[in-house]
């Protein structure tokens, strides 16, 4: 596909890193798949994946812990692509 924010690459699978917050954490995950522009590098993921990412630590976050960095397929299952 064409990318919609720079009109002139194309998107080829690979990976992004998803940064986001649960509480007071940040969360950063490594390693999601993703359709990345050629040109300017911005990343699209699947309503999937996305539905994924939306709650990482499924509401386990420690308080204590400001930052939780983890893997993609730690929160994807078996079956998740690398």
């Amino acid at each position: 596909m064409t990318c919609v924010i720079c009109k002139n690459g194309e998107t080829v699978p690979g990976e992004t890193i998803y940064t986001g917050t649960e509480g007071e954490t940040i969360v950063v995950v490594k390693t999601v798949p993703a359709k990345v522009c050629d040109n300017c590098g911005e990343s699209y993921v699947s309503s999937e994946t996305a539905a994924r990412l939306l709650k990482p630590l499924n509401g386990g976050a420690d308080p204590n812990v400001e930052v939780v960095v983890i893997e993609y397929r730690e929160i994807a299952g078996q079956n998740a692509r690398p």
